[in-house]
């Protein structure tokens, strides 16, 4: 049983934190919102009173924070200064990558072993403990990291050196937004010319339009039981998430000079329905928008 401090309780966080617990770790949990924290304490988490007090002794500690500031902000301030060389340093959220390689390195420098290890899988998966996390860092900083992120998640991938996990999951998200917008054209040009949502499922499910967003997440009611279009577009992974991903990927892509024009409509898109009121829905909740709802 290892001491883990667990910083950052939201929809993700809540129930990664849960997961270790259930596996027998000590997870000293902390959040802004105590209801979060209490939350935690049901599912069998010991309650910090500040993200300083939760990693002082731990042998582990673990982030999933809403951006970059915040991230550099808890380690700077709240985490390396108070615990002891040797910790492993374990940061779940997903930020940009110049923020991730700048913490690592402050880790590095007081001897400290840290990943970098964004996740995918949504709620679901974080509750099923099924997430898959892409993990920049060095071998052995993996190889440390893995037996606490196979407690969370099911597939543990080593992306690269520091940063590689955040450049990694903006690629995937980038995929997967502009896959989303795809798919729900398609259904709502499908809806113009009369053509019944199953029927175009039926077809694409097993033809070359076959993806993730389609098969697994698809934006119609009916196809997929489980999807979000069933319960009125509730979150499993929320518009503002996605456009959060879509900035970092084109923050990124300016950086690197590469050319993501795809990336860069899609951003727009989620951009205008966000701002539309809609930040709190699932993102696949975008097809009504592209419905001129």
């Amino acid at each position: 049983m290892a001491k883990i401090a667990f910083i950052g309780l939201g929809n993700m966080g809540g129930p990664m934190a849960a997961n270790l617990a259930k596996a027998q770790h000590h997870v000293s949990a902390f959040d802004l919102s105590d209801a979060a924290v209490a939350a935690a304490v049901e599912k069998g988490a010991h309650k910090a009173s500040s993200a300083a007090e939760a990693v002082k002794g731990a042998e582990i500690v673990v982030t999933m924070l809403p951006a970059g500031k915040h991230v550099r902000e808890v380690y700077e301030k709240d985490v390396l200064p108070n615990v002891a060389r040797g910790t492993l340093l374990i940061d779940c959220s997903t930020i940009d990558v110049e923020s991730a390689r700048h913490v690592a390195a402050l880790a590095e420098k007081a001897g400290m072993d840290m990943v970098d290890a964004p996740v995918s899988g949504g709620v679901g998966g974080a509750t099923a403990g099924t997430l898959t996390f892409m993990v920049g860092g060095s071998e052995t900083s993996f190889a440390k990291a893995k037996p606490i992120l196979e407690k969370m998640g099911k597939n543990i991938v080593l992306a690269g050196t520091s940063g590689g996990g955040q450049a990694a999951k903006i690629c995937n998200n980038m995929i997967l937004g502009i896959s989303m917008i795809a798919v729900s054209e398609a259904f709502m040009l499908a809806k113009r010319l009369g053509l019944d949502a199953q029927k175009l499922f039926d077809v694409a499910s097993t033809a070359s339009g076959q993806c993730w967003s389609l098969t697994n997440y698809c934006p119609v009611p009916g196809p997929v039981p489980a999807s979000p279009a069933n319960r009125d577009y509730q979150p499993g992974f929320t518009a503002a998430m996605m456009l959060k991903d879509l900035m970092l990927a084109q923050q990124a892509a300016n950086a690197a000079g590469a050319s993501t024009p795809l990336g860069a409509e899609a951003a727009q898109l989620f951009s205008l329905f966000v701002n539309s009121g809609n930040g709190a829905k699932d993102f696949s909740g975008i097809i009504k928008m592209l419905d001129g709802k």
